[in-house]
């Protein structure tokens, strides 16, 4: 099935795709909201600006993928394989992306609103902000999480659960390329999370709940710890 049959029958009100195989194909600036594609082979599509919007593409394989601008809100991806997919500037407001491998995914100024990252892997993903928009993970779910290695400067991490997350020797610092602008954890709760060797350098942590948190080797200079539950859970002042 080809990306003309696939719009042929989508507007003719068919969602049911599973399985079907488009790697290297280009579906840009479609409308495909609520479709099905779980376990579908896109890898190295090119779906940029694609309304994919309550889909389903449960364990699909979007490897190398090209989703500049793509709306995932709301869309399930449980289990699907986005490993080096590039995610710049896309929309994932709610989305679930539980279980998905995400390593070194790019994904600047990414919408990550309230998405459930729930034992996802990240392993060098990059959070960075895009030109203009820095990217959003606040009240994100990232339990049990794989950030190690993750460029996360200047992300907003707000509210975000973290708990059990592995970010190892993770770039969460301060910077300036891109504006004055600090990563934001704060009342973000990162109980027993791995913090061993990463880079808090100025980043924001007012309030947020580190008890048990593994912070050996870990840059903390100017982090504003203001009001946080600290590793031996007392309270910082």
């Amino acid at each position: 099935m080809d990306v003309d049959e696939i719009l042929k029958r989508y507007n003719a009100g068919e969602r049911s795709f599973q399985r079907v195989n488009l790697q290297e194909a280009e579906l840009t600036n479609a409308n495909l909201r609520g479709a099905d594609f779980s376990n579908a082979d896109l890898r190295q599509t090119r779906l940029g600006k694609t309304n994919f919007n309550q889909a389903c593409l449960r364990e699909a394989n979007l490897s190398e993928a090209i989703l500049w601008g793509i709306d995932l809100s709301e869309a399930d991806l449980y289990g699907a394989i986005l490993r080096e997919a590039d995610l710049t500037g896309a929309k994932l407001v709610q989305t679930c992306l539980d279980k998905a491998n995400l390593i070194k995914a790019s994904l600047g100024g990414a919408n990550l609103n309230g998405a459930k990252l729930s034992g996802c892997l990240l392993i060098q993903a990059d959070f960075r902000p895009s030109s203009n928009q820095r990217t959003d993970l606040g009240y994100a779910v990232l339990t049990g999480a794989d950030l190690s290695y993750a460029d996360l400067r200047a992300v907003s991490l707000h509210h975000a659960n973290l708990d059990g997350a592995k970010l190892c020797r993770a770039n969460l610092s301060h910077t300036t390329l891109w504006g004055d602008l600090a990563t934001d954890l704060s009342q973000a709760s990162l109980q027993k999370a791995d913090l061993s060797y990463a880079d808090l350098n100025g980043a924001i942590l007012r309030n947020a709940n580190l008890q048990g948190a593994d912070l050996t080797g870990a840059i903390l200079t100017d982090v504003d710890f203001h009001g946080a539950i600290m590793p031996d859970g007392t309270v910082h002042d």
